[in-house]
């Protein structure tokens, strides 16, 4: 009688150890992965801001180097931010290679963005994603149940660029300052060392891309917005809107905002005495826009010295199939010498 009254404890301690010890295996897998996705090499883990990205190695010094390409037509898509790349970069890839054929696809619901990308990856929609920011816990599940993994290549970095009304008399603003914005504890620019003006902030909603989960992660730690936050559909909206709004703020890619001629990219730092330029300095005056336009400090971004950088990351879901092999691929092309020159001239920060 007494072993039948152990049994159910020595089931719940069995049980319990099992739980301890997945839970360690998760966390191990999560800190190996990170290192990992820095190193150019790993899967899911959450990017420190601003931190450095060890460089990958190279795939060739041009695309006609790079073999293994599949030829196909192969569906990818995610991140809006990917988009000069789409418009510049993968044209002159599949020029490289005519056989290996790219299509941009949007979701048949929702925005596109990140994690439509990812979704769609999941869903077997697409043969690879792109994202600006990492494969969440979830979404590496949900591929594990679908009987694959997840796996991050970063092939470039950036920068997320905080935009003004380019009268708007202010140089810039700490980390805390932005946090303090849109979580509703600064309204007013006079709180910053601005003018007596109410504060407008503008984003785009949550659910719309990476770039605005980048933005609540790292920056607000996860906090909500603010009711005062007005969501908006586009950065073209946004820009336009902030352009017009003398109190006007916005956040988006750096490529997007600081070559702009109707807005202002501010100066940011962890404190107020060590903001930088996101920005190659001197700010070109917009009355000399467009025939000079602002140039992205790519130096203070690769260094880390300014401090919202996040890597641009290829999807691969790694099955053992042709998708697996088009993302390895479409990696392997974006990480040649001249993958990565043209990512330059697109805006971005080269890894190599």
């Amino acid at each position: 009688m007494a072993q039948k009254r152990d049994t159910p404890a020595l089931i719940a301690a069995f049980l319990l150890t099992a739980a301890l010890l997945s839970a360690g295996v998760w966390w191990f897998s999560r800190q190996f992965n990170l290192n990992a996705l820095l190193s150019g090499t790993g899967s899911p883990g959450q990017s420190p801001t601003s931190s450095p990205i060890s460089t990958p190695p190279s795939s060739g010094n041009s695309f006609a180097d790079v073999a293994n390409v599949p030829a196909g037509l192969f569906a990818y898509g995610g991140s809006t931010t990917w988009a000069p790349i789409r418009g510049t970069v993968d044209p002159a890839l599949q020029q490289a290679h005519p056989g290996f054929q790219l299509r941009y696809t949007n979701p048949t619901t929702g925005t596109p963005g990140s994690g439509s990308g990812i979704r769609m990856l999941i869903d077997n929609q697409l043969a690879f994603a792109q994202s600006s920011r990492s494969v969440n816990p979830n979404e590496f599940q949900a591929a594990q149940q679908r009987g694959f993994t997840l796996r991050e290549v970063p092939v470039a970095l950036e920068g997320i660029a905080i935009a003004v009304h380019p009268n708007l008399p202010i140089a810039g603003l700490t980390i805390d300052q932005i946090r303090g914005i849109y979580t509703g504890q600064i309204t007013n620019w006079s709180q910053v060392g601005g003018p007596n003006l109410a504060i407008t902030p503008y984003s785009r909603r949550l659910e719309d891309g990476g770039t605005v989960e980048f933005f609540v992660d790292n920056l607000l730690n996860g906090a909500p917005f603010a009711p005062g936050v007005q969501p908006i559909a586009t950065t073209t909206e946004a820009l336009r809107a902030v352009s017009s709004n003398p109190g006007g703020v916005y956040y988006a890619s750096a490529p997007e905002v600081v070559g702009q001629c109707t807005v202002k990219p501010l100066a940011v730092g962890q404190t107020a005495d060590q903001l930088v330029a996101p920005y190659i300095e001197p700010l070109v005056p917009l009355s000399q826009c467009p025939a000079q336009r602002n140039q992205v400090n790519a130096d203070a971004l690769r260094s880390g010295a300014y401090p919202i950088t996040r890597p641009l990351l290829v999807v691969i879901k790694e099955t053992g199939q042709i998708d697996q092999q088009a993302g390895e691929a479409y990696a392997n092309l974006l990480l040649t010498n001249q993958g990565q020159e043209l990512l330059g001239e697109a805006g971005f920060v080269r890894l190599r």
